[in-house]
């Protein structure tokens, strides 16, 4: 049995293209990628902004719980006055003071503080602070075209502290 013999019965391999057959399939692929790549981007930008902006989202809303809590506890330092409504109101003030304090690097002066004080439980007394940030008027991150509305409107913390009577004068 001779060579020819032997590979004559074996399955013969698919003929590879020619160049020139190649380089023709090639020339009429060039500008497919580049067009699905401009149909695909504007989508994957649009989640990547999307992404980077809620992070931006929960990083001031992070800032204004811990600038409240911050609040809350400043509260807790004696304040000299002769009446206890005015050492309450006293402590609010230094409440809302060292909130705004904790704010200025992130959100500035777009931030409000509330600081309230009233009774609460039995005969204590209770400072409460609010900070509120209007994210739609003043955003982070410049909005994309339609991403307004999925955003808040406002960002907003509280934090409360309760004071016993006997210490606050």
């Amino acid at each position: 049995m001779t060579l020819r013999e032997a590979h004559a019965g074996s399955a013969r391999r698919p003929r590879q293209p020619s160049r020139r057959a190649q380089s023709r399939r090639t020339r009429t692929q060039r500008g497919a990628t580049a067009i699905e790549f401009a149909m695909v981007f504007p989508l994957f930008f649009a989640i990547l902004y999307a992404i980077v902006t809620f992070s931006v989202i929960l990083v001031a809303q992070q800032n204004l719980t811990l600038a409240a809590s911050e609040g809350a506890r400043a509260a807790l330092n004696w304040q000299a006055n002769s009446s206890m409504a005015g050492a309450l109101a006293a402590r609010a003030t230094a409440a809302c003071a060292a909130a705004q304090l904790m704010t200025t690097q992130l959100v500035g002066k777009a931030m409000q503080c509330t600081s309230t004080y009233a009774a609460c439980g039995t005969g204590m007394q209770c400072v409460n602070v609010v900070l509120t940030y209007n994210y739609s008027a003043h955003p982070l991150v410049p909005p994309l075209p339609g991403l307004h509305l999925v955003t808040p409107n406002q960002l907003i913390s509280n934090a409360t502290v309760q004071l016993n009577p006997e210490n606050i004068q």
